[in-house]
């Protein structure tokens, strides 16, 4: 059975292309574009890892994050962040992220950190 992954950024473009590099591994559940949407997708569809994007609109990532780590514990959250983002990352994994990558998102990047956040 495949893993399910949910995605969640503020950027139409950014959720594309994760979802291109991850959707032949992976069942993509569904796509969030804020943290408000990410947990109620979240609620609705319990996937094994969210990738989450740190600046959104309504409920920030690493709001979002907290929350559904508190909701699941096992869940696997892997941080989608720009390199300026690096006080947010901190908070972040504070939070409880499992880990991270920066923007633009390379895909042998985003592969390695998927596979090494559900190995952990």
């Amino acid at each position: 059975m495949a893993r399910r992954i949910l995605i969640v950024d503020d950027s139409g473009f950014q959720r594309t292309l994760i979802r291109g590099i991850l959707e032949d591994d992976f069942e993509v559940v569904g796509e969030a574009e804020n943290g408000s949407e990410a947990v109620e997708l979240f609620e609705e569809t319990r996937p094994d890892l969210v990738t989450m994007d740190i600046m959104m609109p309504e409920v920030n990532g690493i709001e979002a994050t907290s929350d559904i780590k508190e909701r699941d514990p096992g869940t696997c959250v892997v941080m989608c962040t720009s390199v300026e983002q690096r006080d947010q990352m901190k908070q972040a994994v504070k939070a409880g992220a499992d880990g991270y990558v920066t923007k633009p998102v390379e895909e042998d990047t985003l592969r390695s950190e998927v596979e090494s956040a559900l190995a952990s």
